[in-house]
């Protein structure tokens, strides 16, 4: 048997000649990470203020989910869902007692999830409030995300999304993100649930009125309609509660939680609900392969476990609230606006500046981040991270703003 020649191009360039061209990475190989550090392949270290979209929340590598990987991956990764497993049940107890929903449904990414709560909510419109078959509608907010499944893109305001993936899935509508008045006035007798995040991530950083969320769990009690919040991106401590649904006192019927609930190792998702909404689902309903295997139920019950042990919800709010003080003395004139909460922050910076453009120049200066929205530089570093670091990110961003 012969071997294959080696391979003398980087794995950038083999990236960019056999990989679908879907993303547009900044230019820098990382090869190695370690808490809220990582490294490129020529040895330079990066503070990560991405942390992969809140999926590392826990940090690079964290040593307890890396020894619980490794213990269940030597013992059994995958059976299906044919048969009982020996995690999957503490993992959704857990997953329950924490969010104070009922029942759980466990799925691998986000968008998953969020296809789960549209299954759910549509079925339980038909079988328990009596919407006619095929007229439920689901209202969403202008400026979502929530994945790029054909679903959901269909009700997405970002033309990107949308454009050359038609015909688009009906039974959507869409009001501005928070306008209660909008919201009351689009519901009608055929509204089956409202979905929203709390803070639009992808959008821009986007955090609506005070007393908003709140008003529209409200409203949805008052009209009978599921209120299905979105926390893929802002649960699991990001903005310094548990949930960020929390800090106005609302529980939703329907929850999406993903990323980082796979503590920055695999993909792990799920949707949880109040016992009525999930009863609509029987067997051969719903499922998936990988969805509530082993080892990714083994690492989600970890990284629930680690949140809370470590406290890191706490640690997100008063370090958010250091990050947030310390952005605002940077005082620099190319700054429009700052905002977010905990540890989801964003720096708005004027229209003339290249937020893409910006962001290199971070890369160059040792500080990892993404633009969104074309204007916004996100700032969400791991939770883990002390103040020490956060210094050292506001050096790097007082340094590329006055090199601009």
């Amino acid at each position: 048997m012969t071997s294959n020649p080696p391979i003398s191009r980087t794995s950038a360039q083999l990236e960019d000649r056999y990989g679908a061209h879907n993303y547009h990475p900044l230019p820098v190989t990382l090869v190695r990470g370690e808490g809220v550090w990582v490294w490129d392949n020529q040895g330079k270290r990066y503070l990560d203020c991405m942390s992969a979209y809140s999926a590392v929340s826990h940090g690079h590598c964290h040593p307890r989910l890396v020894q619980v990987a490794q213990e269940q991956l030597s013992k059994l990764a995958i059976t299906s869902r044919a048969f009982y497993s020996e995690w999957l049940g503490i993992f959704l107890a857990r997953a329950c007692e924490l969010t104070g929903m009922d029942k759980a449904l466990p799925m691998n990414t986000g968008a998953e999830a969020v296809e789960t709560a549209i299954k759910a909510a549509r079925k339980w419109a038909y079988t328990q409030k009596g919407i006619p078959e095929g007229q439920a509608e689901i209202i969403a907010m202008s400026g979502n995300f929530h994945g790029r499944t054909t679903t959901i893109v269909s009700f997405s305001s970002e033309p990107q999304y949308r454009y050359g993936f038609g015909p688009a899935t009906p039974g959507f509508g869409l009001v501005p993100f928070g306008d209660i008045k909008a919201l009351e006035q689009a519901i009608s007798p055929y509204t089956a649930a409202v979905l929203v995040e709390p803070i639009q991530g992808e959008g821009g950083i986007i955090v609506p009125p005070k007393g908003w969320l709140k008003a529209v769990a409200e409203l949805c009690h008052q009209h009978d309609i599921l209120l299905l919040v979105d926390e893929i991106q802002t649960g699991l401590g990001r903005t310094g509660k548990f949930l960020a649904c929390e800090h106005e006192g609302v529980k939703p019927d329907g929850l999406m939680l993903g990323k980082a609930l796979g503590g920055g190792i695999m993909p792990v998702s799920l949707f949880l609900a109040r016992d009525d909404v999930m009863a609509v689902f029987e067997p051969g309903d719903h499922g998936s392969t990988f969805g509530g295997n082993p080892l990714a139920a083994r690492i989600g019950l970890e990284a629930l476990d680690i949140l809370v042990e470590d406290q890191l919800s706490q640690r997100a709010a008063l370090l958010g609230e250091y990050f947030h003080s310390q952005l605002l003395q940077l005082q620099h004139p190319l700054i429009k606006e700052i905002r977010g909460q905990g540890l989801l922050l964003g720096l708005e910076l004027d229209e003339k500046v290249s937020a893409r453009g910006f962001c290199e120049k971070l890369l160059e200066n040792g500080l990892l981040s993404k633009d969104t929205h074309e204007t916004v530089i996100r700032l969400a570093p791991p939770l883990i991270i002390n103040e020490a670091e956060i210094d050292y990110a506001i050096r790097v961003l007082a340094m590329t703003l006055e090199g601009i």
